[in-house]
């Protein structure tokens, strides 16, 4: 009896040991201070935000979720933190196959997390790191014409709107050159979709066009190749 049993557990270890996780995403972090709330990984599979899986924490504010993916794509961790703001409760990252690290605080949930173990996350960051100046920028340049004791003249408006359309433009380039120079990685259609899909479509094709096998037959790449379908479709 005990031979059977032993052969049984064996058994088990066996099938565990030989699970195949190479197309598996596992998401373990903490969240400092949280003492009580729900923990939710979410995902956009088509067009609708979908709860994945979910855990209540009570005291203890480490999480861990474990998921099959096709393709990298963006993920959402949410906090419900119960107390009534919805303020500061999601934050999004590039998942993808391995072992990706969160790590926060539960009263900046969203803008003090750091992110560890996805390559595509790094160049989310990057590429927003550089966006957030073009942004910046850009209210920078709104603000001038806000809170004026003196109204401006026509000719003032037309410098200011000049401006604008010159920093959007390079902020523009920046993404399409972005998204080129990384078309080994998922990064570069997520951001032609995402990012400056009404752009001229001879850029976006470029992107599309430039991908790797593996980045074109992912999630973003085939979605990239529909919506450029469709939009020739319509011109």
């Amino acid at each position: 009896m005990k031979h059977l049993f032993f052969l049984g557990c064996m058994t088990l270890l066996l099938i565990s040991c030989s699970e195949d996780t190479s197309n598996t995403m596992f998401v373990t972090g903490n969240v400092k201070g949280l003492k009580k709330g729900t923990i939710y990984l979410q995902h956009v599979p088509d067009s609708t935000l979908v709860t994945i899986d979910s855990l209540e924490v009570d005291g203890d504010g480490s999480f861990t979720f474990k998921t099959k993916l096709e393709s990298p794509e963006i993920f959402y961790l949410y906090l419900n933190k119960e107390d009534y703001n919805d303020i500061n409760d999601r934050i999004s990252f590039f998942g993808e196959p391995g072992n990706i690290t969160i790590n926060t605080k539960w009263d900046t949930f969203d803008t003090n997390a750091k992110i560890e173990g996805s390559a595509t996350q790094k160049k989310l960051e990057e590429y927003r790191k550089i966006m957030t100046k073009f942004n910046k920028r850009s209210l920078e340049i709104l603000q001038t014409t806000a809170n004026r004791e003196v109204a401006l003249t026509p000719e003032q408006i037309d410098s200011i709107e000049e401006v604008s359309h010159k920093n959007i433009q390079r902020g523009y380039a920046f993404a399409l050159n972005f998204a080129l120079n990384n078309r080994d990685s998922y990064i570069a259609p997520y951001i032609a979709l995402t990012e400056v899909s009404d752009a001229n479509i001879k850029y976006l094709d470029s992107i599309n066009n430039s991908l790797t096998p593996e980045v074109a037959g992912s999630k973003y790449g085939k979605a990239l190749q529909n919506f450029l379908e469709i939009r020739k479709k319509k011109e």
